[in-house]
């Protein structure tokens, strides 16, 4: 899995299918189902960290669920596009308002299955509604009500289902196809100088929480954890709320690391972190 995720870490899942469409999707998920074999949907492989000991069961890779279209002001894509790939053909279409997530790795349904969040703007605040399979494999759709209803900050009614995102509609503004872009690429390059691309990693590893008074990487900083590592992975050195892989780094280090700053920042600050980052695999007697 380490050629799957941004951290490049991760052991070897059991079984691995990358479906065409809606069907083939369906038909995976009724075959594991009868066999009893556990699933998980992979979007960009950002925001996870897999065991070494890789993931039983089956993956099931999204990456060519990938249609988008245009109708007016609204985009509707699927869940495996990159997500950064629609902010780049919404631009090209003169239509702002994905601009502020160029540059983010992850794909569609990873975004709104996060509800993806940067420059103080949440995809949720340009969604319009999520076309998705339920537990019982039917096609089914959430509406903006609903949205607004449900979704909060990097939290979405996803996280706490087994409901499988197959494509998400956004309300998007009318531009100007170069000022989108420049602002676009002022977003990347703030990424780019902050460091964001230097080494492998899933961005930001805890939430920030506004009763904090200061962004969690502040506050991680504040510890002098800046540059703690364990193997090959490594609290950034220019950012705190980073961890990288500065070479062959094992996923065990970076958890350890992860639970050694939620630890330390508790036991000397009184601060409860809640990591962004799923464990994904098998993690026992690790």
């Amino acid at each position: 899995m380490n050629l799957h995720t941004t951290f490049k870490t991760g052991g070897i899942a059991d079984f691995f299918a990358i479906p065409e469409d809606y069907n083939d999707i369906i038909l995976l998920l009724e075959f594991t189902r009868e066999h009893s074999i556990p699933v998980f949907i992979l979007g960009g492989g950002a925001n996870i960290l897999v065991s070494d000991k890789g993931i039983r069961g089956l993956i099931i890779d999204m990456q060519k669920i990938s249609n988008f279209s245009f109708h007016n002001n609204t985009c509707t894509a699927e869940a495996g596009l990159s997500i950064s790939d629609l902010a780049k053909s919404a631009a090209d279409e003169n239509l702002q308002g994905l601009d502020f997530i160029y540059g983010m790795p992850g794909t569609v349904g990873g975004a709104v299955w996060m509800n993806a969040r940067c420059y103080n703007i949440s995809i949720s605040d340009i969604l319009m509604s999520v076309e998705y399979l339920d537990k019982n494999l039917d096609f089914k759709t959430l509406e903006f009500e609903d949205i607004q209803n449900n979704f909060a900050y990097k939290q979405s009614p996803f996280q706490n289902s087994s409901n499988i995102i197959l494509s998400a509609t956004f309300k998007l503004d009318k531009g100007n196809k170069n000022d989108i872009q420049k602002n676009m690429e002022l977003h990347k390059q703030d990424r780019e100088n902050k460091g964001h691309y230097k080494y492998p990693s899933a961005g930001s590893v805890f939430k920030n929480n506004r009763t904090f008074g200061k962004p969690t990487g502040i506050i991680i900083e504040s510890l002098g954890l800046k540059g703690y590592s364990k193997g090959a992975a490594e609290i950034a050195e220019f950012h705190g709320n980073i961890i990288v892989n500065k070479g062959e780094a094992r996923s065990e280090d970076i958890r350890d690391i992860i639970d050694y700053t939620k630890k330390l920042v508790y036991e000397k600050l009184g601060f409860n972190l809640e990591p962004e980052i799923q464990l994904i695999g098998d993690w026992e007697k690790i």
